[in-house]
């Protein structure tokens, strides 16, 4: 346990914080309160918008133009923040207080190179001498676990990949030794393994210089493994705070309750104990309802009681500093199950629809293209030795870290690349040679694609119904205009979204409800086989399980093939019936989903199930954290694709990880692995997971 007997680093109480429009006020955060110890870290959670970023924004004093603390105090080791000069806030930021953000390349200059980055916070916040501050880039740069510290200083930012951006802002952050550190979203845009890297190095570094923390994320899961104390908000308000065991194992707060409903804990399962989404829509800012913010969408509710005024923090007993904001927390029955769930039998698998045979897709590309030069011609080999079917009514999840293939696979499917050699069977057709310019419209209706990113996906300036029958004229639906509208109105039911939305424009519709758009198009032709690239990890938990329950009950309906491409491991348990694991353009091991999620394993799917972050405080896992990043595919290492990474490899004799490409061995019926160890190596092997006796 932290010393709580010490004066807090970080004490913010009953905060307000308004942004101020021509029109009106707009209150984003409300007598809001939070403390930080020395060396503690506290984790702020929930769903989009409910005002996480702009309290780091407030302790940063970085609030814009509009941007206005109206009410209560953020104390930094006793200093006012809110009455601070200019002056003094900026001998603060960056030396006292630092800020790691989502996207790292929002904070690194692609014009300069790493080192002098580095280098100017020590030269500018400590006054260190140009010797002084590369020494100590080339501390932080080692600390962070970069490979080659003197080659990355002298890199620029866009010749690293992703994670090592990342880990480039957090040695940037540490430069001179803050003593609060805020971390918002840091690992949102990385792959679960550099993610399982990154949380470690931050805890690692949090020890090592006595850093207190302010981790801001919407993954339960990445809070319990990272913070000692937790703080919920739910639209602009803090409605529980407590230590991590308190409040996940015994939540006293409506909304705690409907968050852990909504995301897949080991055990869930999509037929028997299916996720439930929260009701209803997160409230606007200037039309919040009366009294409890979370009353409209809570399944407690009294009217009278609950709307009748504004409700304080309450002190749970037995609990030191666990507190709700519930009028009723006491009467709660909290260990009975979530009513009202609807159960369904599991589909049984059809026939196969689908057929991958020796698949290969390279791409062939000059060595210094990137500059516009000839030259050297390389190979890409985005995709080798690609093979396995899918059945009707299944979900076929393919995981994989960023660069192992996945997408390359969706595109020859979907007719975007033709493949390099193998075949692509759909309903006894090959069409890996087929350009999706030459498909007919039922084969194009018949293989469609939902995207990670509804943004990007929808054309801003086409109404929402416009967009699906647009959709539907070229899948070739409906005889006339009146037959195709009707069909248009039938799929946002099929989605539901009321019909009313079909005269909106994007611009007019959250997140959760773009990504229902998407999938009413990708079904509007009669879809038979969905990909699904990462449907949900733009979205918030709560909408998570919405849009996921929907696109199972439309495979139900429909008997839909779903490929489902991702990268988080809980809900691929959750929702796949197999599992397909690639690495660097192979596939490494394919089975049923309990086959996969239990020895023995490929050495890989062992590291990205370890990787998983889970909000399960009974859950024990393994920590294997993988070194290095994936190969580049232009320069695959020989023999086993992940023999530079694989902390198995010196139980195979001799150099055979280094000179063959392992065969694919048999574990089970329907189960098979792409590795050179022995049975006995496999028999060894321990689960990764394993959940506590209660």
């Amino acid at each position: 346990m932290k010393d709580t007997s010490q004066e807090p680093i970080l004490e913010i109480e009953n905060l307000s914080i308004s942004f101020f429009t021509r029109l009106r006020e707009i209150p984003a955060v409300m007598d809001f309160s939070v403390r930080v110890m020395p060396g503690e870290a506290v984790g702020l959670v929930g769903e989009s918008g409910c005002g996480k970023s702009t309290v780091a924004l407030g302790v940063m004093q970085d609030l814009g133009k509009n941007g206005r603390i109206v009410g209560g105090s953020i104390r930094f080791r006793g200093r006012e923040l809110n009455t601070m000069g200019p002056e003094a806030l900026r001998r603060i930021r960056g030396s006292e207080i630092a800020m790691i953000y989502q996207e790292p390349m929002a904070s690194l200059n692609p014009a300069m190179k790493i080192g002098r980055q580095l280098m100017e916070v020590p030269m500018i916040h400590k006054g260190a001498s140009e010797k002084e501050a590369f020494e100590r880039a080339l501390q932080v740069v080692t600390d962070v676990k970069l490979p080659d510290p003197k080659r990355i200083l002298d890199s620029y930012p866009h010749q690293l990949s992703g994670g090592q951006q990342q880990r480039i802002v957090i040695a940037m952050a540490l430069m001179a030794e803050p003593t609060l550190l805020i971390l918002d979203e840091p690992t949102t845009a990385l792959d679960v393994t550099v993610e399982a890297a990154v949380v470690d190095l931050v805890k690692e570094l949090g020890r090592k210089y006595g850093t207190s923390m302010l981790f801001i994320s919407h993954n339960l899961g990445l809070v319990l493994e990272t913070c000692d104390r937790i703080c919920v908000m739910y639209s602009g308000e803090a409605v529980e705070t407590g230590a991590i065991d308190d409040v996940f194992d015994r939540m006293r707060h409506p909304y705690t309750q409907a968050l852990f409903r909504s995301i897949p804990l080991p055990g869930a399962d999509k037929a028997a104990r299916p996720l439930v989404a929260i009701p209803g829509n997160f409230p606007l800012p200037h039309e919040r309802p009366r009294g409890c913010n979370f009353g409209p969408r809570c399944d407690y509710f009294e009217a009278g009681r609950c709307d009748a005024g504004d409700i304080p923090m309450a002190n749970v007993e037995g609990d030191t500093r666990h507190r709700t904001r519930c009028l009723k927390f006491d009467e709660i029955d909290w260990d009975a199950p979530p009513a009202n769930v609807i159960t369904h039998e599991k589909a049984q698998p059809g026939r196969v629809v689908l057929k991958m045979d020796d698949l290969r897709k390279y791409y062939e590309v000059a060595a210094n293209a990137l500059f516009g030069g000839s030259g050297v011609r390389k190979v890409v080999k985005a995709n080798e030795t690609l093979s396995f079917e899918a059945r009707e009514s299944e979900t076929l999840a393919i995981v994989g870290e960023s660069g192992c293939g996945k997408s390359t696979f969706a595109k020859v499917l979907m007719g975007l690349e033709t493949a390099t050699s193998g075949k692509i069977i759909l309903d006894n057709r090959e069409v890996q040679d087929i350009p999706i310019e030459a498909r007919d419209a039922r084969t194009i209706a018949d293989i469609q694609m939902v995207f990670q990113n509804p943004f990007d996906t929808l054309n801003p300036s086409m109404t929402v119904g416009r967009q699906i029958i647009r959709a539907l004229e070229v899948f070739d639906v409906g005889n006339s205009d009146a037959e195709r509208r009707e069909r248009m109105l039938t799929l946002l039911d099929l989605v539901k979204l009321p019909r009313a939305f079909a005269e909106r424009m994007p611009r007019q519709l959250s997140g959760g409800q773009k990504q229902r758009v998407g999938i009413a198009r990708a079904f509007a032709g009669g879809a038979r086989i969905v990909v699904a690239d990462e449907p949900v990890s733009a979205l918030d938990v709560s909408v998570q399980a919405a849009v996921t329950d929907l696109l199972m009950e439309i495979q139900r309906e429909q008997k839909t093939t779903l490929l489902f491409i991702s990268h988080d491991l809980s809900i691929v348990r959750y929702l796949s019936d197999r599992v397909l694991v690639m690495y660097l353009g192979h596939v490494v091991e394919i089975g049923d989903t309990e086959q996969v999620f239990a020895p023995p394993y490929h050495p890989y799917t062992e590291a990205l199930l370890s990787a998983v972050p889970i909000a399960d405080t009974s859950v024990h896992k393994q920590r294997i954290v993988l070194e290095g990043d994936v190969p580049s595919a232009m320069n695959p290492p020989p023999g086993c694709p992940f023999q530079t990474r694989c902390r198995w490899k010196a139980k195979v004799p001799g150099d055979l990880c280094e000179r063959e490409v392992p065969p694919m061995l048999r574990m089970a019926e329907g189960h098979q692995v792409k590795c050179h160890l022995s049975e006995a190596d496999f028999a060894s092997m321990e689960p990764v997971i394993t959940i506590a006796a209660e």
